[in-house]
């Protein structure tokens, strides 16, 4: 991906005191002994590093709980401390830390309260990507698209707001959708899980979210660097989450584990300042219009509303850019009133007889398999009236892999010819039949 610096992204502002974490002292204390206790740590620094808090904030804490009698100095400097005291849990201590993992399995990074993220979220806005021809010709360069559907896409993606790709199947319509994603390009501040009514929400999702490591310089000493911005954030790539015929609506909702009782942030929520592609609607169990109808709020109000197991309902913030795609007829999907919620509509054609040869020359240079004029009339002018001359962008792949492999098999040198087009042709189609059982 064509990594771009952060330099329209404001950091959020590391914690100068406790107070600044916008947490209580009590549930800092406690995620600190249940990680203590789970990772059996002892050395300030290495708490530190684990609950994602600065050094001299984490000596408070440990302060603090020290005066509450739940952790105690081991007394001296032993072999391999270096220059720390090393702290462990007292009785009262582990118990405490017992106690609190009955409530909530959760340990490890600090929170960031939900009122905070939002401003965060506002901070790094996907509106406020400002998407270029250049810019979405570089990551859709491998395609052969007509201009017109720049034209189109361009300010669709400018927007952040809904994209609906519709159109026949195998012309393009996931490239295009991750070409989009591709164009975004920069990257923001993810917080490893955010904190609403005392309950943790685990947000940063290691398959959702690409850690940024190979930044440019300055990104790169703004994540080395202590005091920079907040540590209970990651600088990552915008995130995509893709799915498709599995998506189900449970999923656009909190995650709750009954076991661990802990909570998963929804792909919604996890979706926050990038993408959400909904590839092949209408293949989902969940009728298209329910689908649609969860997100309707979310894309007019620029909120999603979760709940709580304990049915408590609170406003998170939506701010997505949903590309839906789709190989049906929108008309047979969704009602007016929903279509009407979806801002941009954009058919994805076939290509024209010229656009389909430039992608079948391009693939088969790209596969080098050498170009033959027979073969080419022949598949012109006998195969395609066959389907009424309609072409599609997977066609090229498909034919040219189906004739590589049938001289691989043959032990031939790469070529094409009329009978290894008709092969390859008679595997793209299943025979219109009847099968008697």
């Amino acid at each position: 991906m064509n990594m771009h610096a952060p330099t329209g992204v404001i950091a959020p502002a590391p914690p100068k005191t406790l107070a600044d974490t916008g947490l209580s002292i009590v549930m800092m204390r406690d995620i600190m002994l249940k990680t203590m206790f789970r990772k059996n740590l002892e050395h300030v620094s290495s708490i530190a590093e684990a609950i994602c808090l600065s050094l001299p904030l984490t000596q408070q804490l440990v302060e603090i709980a020290r005066e509450q009698r739940l952790v105690e100095a081991q007394g001296t400097l032993h072999a391999g401390s270096g220059s720390e005291m090393a702290f462990q849990l007292s009785d009262a201590g582990k118990s405490r830390a017992l106690d609190a993992l009955s409530q909530s399995e959760y340990y490890g990074a600090l929170p960031v309260p939900l009122e905070r993220y939002k401003v965060q979220v506002q901070n790094q806005s996907v509106k406020n990507v400002q998407i270029t021809r250049d810019r979405l010709l570089a990551n859709m360069g491998h395609l052969i698209l007509p201009d017109t559907l720049l034209e189109e896409l361009g300010p669709a993606v400018s927007s952040g707001r809904s994209i609906l790709l519709y159109g026949p199947p195998g012309n393009g319509k996931s490239a295009i959708s991750n070409g989009i994603r591709d164009a975004l390009g920069d990257v923001i501040y993810i917080p490893h899980c955010i904190e609403y009514a005392g309950q943790v929400i685990t947000l940063y999702d290691p398959i959702v979210h690409n850690l940024v490591d190979d930044a440019p310089d300055q990104v790169s000493s703004l994540r080395r660097t202590d005091n920079r911005y907040d540590k209970r954030y990651l600088l990552c790539e915008r995130p995509t989450v893709m799915t498709g015929g599995e998506l189900m609506l449970d999923m656009l909702d909190l995650n709750y584990n009954p076991v661990s009782r802990t909570y998963q942030a929804s792909l919604q929520l996890k979706a926050t300042g990038g993408v959400f592609i909904v590839d092949d609607l209408g293949r989902q169990e969940e009728p298209p219009q329910a689908l649609i109808n969860r997100w309707i709020v979310p894309m007019e109000a620029g909120y999603d509303i979760l709940a709580l197991q304990s049915g408590e309902k609170f406003e998170v913030p939506f701010d997505t850019l949903v590309v839906f795609s789709t190989n049906f007829h929108p008309n047979k999907l969704f009602d007016s009133a929903a279509l009407r919620r979806i801002f941009y509509k954009i058919k994805i054609d076939g290509p024209t007889q010229e656009e389909f040869l430039k992608v079948f020359a391009m693939v088969a240079k790209k596969k080098k398999m050498p170009l033959d004029e027979a073969t080419l009339i022949h598949m012109l002018k006998v195969k395609y009236p066959t389907i009424d001359n309609i072409y599609a962008n997977y066609h090229g792949n498909f034919l040219i892999d189906q004739m590589i492999s049938a001289c691989e098999y043959e032990g031939v040198a790469n070529h094409m010819t009329p009978d290894l087009l008709d092969r390859a042709w008679s595997h793209m189609y299943v025979i219109d039949e009847e099968i008697v059982h």
